[in-house]
């Protein structure tokens, strides 16, 4: 549970959601009122083409960040993470998929707990995304060494501290959840996961097929900086294996051992040093 004098900041980054944007608002302030903290609610409206901004115009008591256009789900987030004051932050979507009612449990654990996720039970999930959330989940439980969840859950609370700590690396597109669960992850942060169901969205999901690689893309980059060693020795030992395997075929066949080999064997070496030396910059930096 929050301390007494630690103040939560709730943000809720919205686009085109104005059929539920002022239900969410009004659900959420209940939620937090019934808690007796100390909080702040900022809405952050990135260029809704819709009613957005003339629905959050009749709530009050909370604060509205409007951006004159589109500038992406990480932006927004992180331009009402700036504006806020808060020792932790909450975020939660206005799309109406997040149980609201669950704000109370997450706030629980925080405080004993660095970050706190829902872990999302996806009952309407679309056919074509099953395999490939599997695959990425699978792909950066094995990077960090710890089993995750879920990835890029949209309802969340995290210090505001740990987001200080990796601001740079945070993007301004759908991977700022991910991000910051890898950046928990490899860091050693404790994490919280609270299962949660996942309703069905009203409205249009902003998530394309194409994000599939950019997620693998982005969970590469970021074990790299965190765990390069982790990260480049199986790269490394492919490499090695490959010109071992080139140079006993070679001098079995030929009689002599071919530059390719050489060059493989030479450059898995080279790698494999690349990482350990990597490795001990970060810790050293820590």
């Amino acid at each position: 549970m929050l301390k007494q004098n630690e103040k939560l900041s709730l943000v809720i980054p919205v686009y085109n959601e104005e059929k539920m944007v002022a239900e969410t608002v009004l659900k959420c302030r209940e939620q937090l009122n019934s808690l007796g903290l100390d909080y702040e609610i900022i809405v952050v409206n990135d260029g809704s083409r819709d009613g957005t901004k003339a629905s959050l115009a009749k709530v009050d008591s909370i604060k509205v960040l409007n951006n004159p256009y589109n500038i992406g789900y990480g932006a927004s987030l992180k331009r009402g993470i700036k504006e806020s004051s808060g020792a932790w932050v909450m975020i939660i979507d206005a799309d109406s998929t997040y149980p609201i009612d669950k704000i109370p449990e997450f706030i629980r654990y925080a405080g004993e707990y660095d970050m706190v996720v829902g872990n999302r039970q996806h009952q309407r999930d679309h056919f074509g995304r099953k395999p490939a959330k599997w695959f990425l989940k699978k792909l950066a439980s094995f990077l960090v060494g710890k089993t995750i969840p879920d990835l890029n859950s949209g309802m969340r609370i995290f210090r505001r501290s740990v987001a200080d700590e990796f601001w740079h690396l945070f993007p301004s597109r759908f991977s700022f959840t991910s991000t910051i669960t890898l950046a928990c992850f490899s860091n050693d942060y404790f994490v919280k996961y609270v299962d949660i169901p996942y309703y069905k969205r009203v409205g249009k999901s902003g998530i394309k097929i194409r994000n599939f690689f950019d997620f693998i893309s982005l969970i590469i980059r970021v074990i790299i900086y965190f765990k390069p060693l982790k990260m480049l020795s199986p790269v490394a030992a492919i490499f090695f294996i490959a010109g071992l395997v080139k140079l006993v075929k070679d001098f079995t066949i030929n009689g002599y051992i071919g530059t390719l080999a050489l060059l493989l064997i030479l450059f898995a070496i080279q790698m494999f040093f690349m990482a350990v030396i990597s490795e001990v910059i970060i810790k050293r930096q820590k």
